[in-house]
């Protein structure tokens, strides 16, 4: 019991060219920090823009993805980029809360439609309310080109992020 283990400094001191970060590499990751971060408060602000109608973010997603048409679950999932099993959970709970029902699927025999019942919609008008106070407070501190620039950006990274695989080699 009395062998040392041999000290591999060298191993982690050592910086290959290979694995080092270019400028854009760098700036990249940068940004994915804050898009987490942004993220974060995001949702933390989703929910508390949702409490007084006694949802969450995930639930208020969910609702407005199926205001305007039906979709089934899986839908719902890729639309929002989530899992297929996070996305019924909710939607279980929002059936089995009144605010949305599953009906038939011409499309598909076992893939239900979830859509919103009166008392759905009704919530999401709610929240929708104090979602356009909350969103007009911040953009007025923003400009209209700013914005508009940052979500053109944003789309680009989501188009090229669609097709990328995480890992590559």
């Amino acid at each position: 019991m009395g062998r040392s283990v041999p000290i591999r400094q060298h191993a982690v001191k050592s910086k290959s060219t290979a694995l080092s970060r270019t400028p854009e590499g760098d700036a990249w990751s940068a940004l994915v920090i804050q898009v987490f971060q942004l993220n974060g408060r995001l949702l933390a602000i989703g929910d508390a823009l949702a409490a007084p109608a006694q949802q969450t973010s995930a639930r208020w997603q969910v609702l407005a993805a199926v205001e305007n048409e039906p979709r089934s679950v899986a839908n719902i999932a890729r639309l929002l980029g989530l899992a297929r099993q996070s996305v019924q959970r909710i939607a279980d709970l929002l059936e089995a809360d009144g605010l949305a029902r599953y009906s038939e699927n011409p499309n598909h025999l076992r893939a239900k439609l979830l859509e919103l019942t009166d008392s759905g919609q009704s919530t999401l008008a709610s929240i929708a309310t104090a979602q356009r106070a909350w969103a007009n407070r911040v953009g007025a501190e923003l400009s209209l080109g700013v914005l508009r620039r940052t979500s053109s950006s944003l789309a680009r990274i989501l188009e090229l992020l669609a097709d990328s695989p995480a890992v590559e080699g």
